[in-house]
């Protein structure tokens, strides 16, 4: 088709969403039968995306196969928790090993207390820790310790913020949140947040936050931020919370021990784990001591599986023979390099496109950059991120629906190179995109010499 033709935003998706549809058959029936016996054919919301979701067959290395052969690179990198891939050797056998030995032991096994070593010496904010299932349960167990520790109630959080299913501060929070007193917050906002921890000094138990927004858009705090947060919370006699379930990954000593700023607690989870569910809860051993059970004034923490063997030794394994400090600082700086060449193609464009983030975890968004809270994300609009998100699936780049993508251990230069390409060739199409060149107005996307963006499914049957 020759010429120039204008292809609003509507049109654009609802010809990719077709071509998404006509590639993958076996995932739509999939989604349909699944609808029969789960609410919408999902237990976990944040995999869900219109129209469906691709039904992924299996994984090896950093590449995934859906039901229809249709292979990609994956970015998700469930959500931070996949950083080693998805066939690492020293896990596999270690998880092959653990399961020779018995499942469900009922005991102190051989793997928890190393573990717990490893990460008490690679976090600066732990001197004691203990096991959960996740990051929900990890921050649930947090936040409750220090409402008791301090014997106050209120609980400051970040506006966006979130810290799990529970636990959910975008737009107008959960009704299934935990009912605590919370005070909502400004990310970055220095004066306004310092004023709020004052003004409620004499009940706050703690304040929570991320020191780089996860769900919340990859948006990195500012080390004044944090720094006052912890200045602040000492004077208060408040606990500061750092949840570094996704962020621990971004240094060899999380980010929190990156920047120099410890907070009395610290939450973790996801890849620590392996690859299996995980989840921890640490920190100054005043405060954790309360859960020795030999104490008469102990606080109980039950979970059958807080110390399950296959966690344990997955957690080890990847801690002792994959994840050294040297692979985790070359890691991060790869992200880094890939985000400052995609701002690059963005800023060549003259788009309001802007890709946030720090090392490993990043995340696009149609406004322009900088992006300091979420509140400055506000305008990106879904649909752009949806139209995102089909294109990558087009091109073989498995990617998130709200705009996030991750780096796994697995992914070499040629996989990161080759999504920099096909991000620059979605901008490409994009360029003259009324709504997101600097000055346009109306929200259309025109392309420059054909309107079906012919990238096609890179499929193996």
């Amino acid at each position: 088709m020759g010429g120039q033709r204008n292809l609003d935003l509507g049109a654009a998706l609802a010809e990719a969403e077709k071509r998404f549809v006509d590639a993958h058959p076996r995932s739509g029936r999939r989604h349909d039968a699944a609808r029969k016996v789960m609410p919408g054919g999902n237990t976990r919301t944040v995999i869900y995306y219109p129209p469906f979701p691709v039904t992924i067959a299996r994984g090896e290395g950093c590449h995934v196969w859906d039901l229809d052969g249709n292979r990609y690179t994956d970015f998700v990198a469930e959500y931070t928790a996949g950083l080693y891939g998805h066939s690492e050797p020293a896990i596999v056998e270690a998880v092959k090993e653990a399961l020779s030995d018995g499942i469900v032991l009922g005991a102190p096994n051989r793997y928890e207390a190393e573990l717990a070593r490893l990460l008490v010496e690679r976090f600066p904010a732990l001197e004691l820790v203990r096991f959960t299932n996740s990051g929900t349960e990890s921050n649930l167990m947090a936040v409750s310790v220090a409402r008791v520790f301090t014997g106050r109630s209120k609980v400051l959080v970040m506006k966006g913020g979130y810290h799990g299913g529970v636990f959910i501060f975008s737009g107008n929070g959960s009704p299934l949140n935990v009912p605590f007193p919370f005070l909502l917050a400004d990310y970055n906002d220095v004066e306004g947040t310092r004023a709020m921890i004052r003004a409620n000094a004499d009940d706050l138990a703690c304040v929570i936050l991320e020191p780089m927004l996860g769900g919340g858009g990859c948006i990195p705090a500012t080390v004044e931020f944090l720094g006052m947060l912890r200045e602040e919370t000492r004077k208060a006699g408040s606990l500061l919370v750092f949840d570094e379930v996704m962020t621990s990954r971004l240094s060899p000593s999380g980010l929190h021990g990156a920047l120099g700023i410890v907070p009395d607690l610290v939450t973790l989870g996801k890849y620590l784990g392996g690859g299996l569910s995980f989840g921890a809860f640490g920190g100054a051993a005043r405060i954790m001591e309360r859960f020795d059970p030999a104490r008469p004034d102990a606080l109980a923490h039950a979970g059958t599986f807080n110390n399950n063997v296959l966690t344990m030794a997955a957690g080890l394994a990847g801690l002792t023979k994959v994840l050294t400090p040297e692979r985790s600082i070359a890691f991060n700086a790869g992200g880094d390099a890939l985000r400052q060449r995609m701002n690059a193609a963005i800023a060549k464009r003259g788009l309001r496109v802007h890709v946030s983030g720090r090392g490993s975890m990043m995340n696009v968004h149609f406004v322009r950059g900088p992006v300091n809270s979420p509140a400055d994300s506000a305008g990106s609009s879904k649909d752009w991120l949806k139209l995102l998100q089909l294109e990558m699936l087009a091109r073989g780049y498995y990617m998130t629906f709200r705009g996030m993508f991750v780096l796994s251990l697995p992914h070499g230069q040629a996989e990161l190179d080759g999504f920099a390409a096909a991000f620059e060739g979605f901008l490409r199409r994009l360029r003259a995109a009324a709504g997101l060149i600097a000055g346009a107005g109306a929200d259309t996307l025109r392309s420059g010499g054909a309107t079906a963006l012919d990238y096609g499914f890179v499929s193996e049957r």
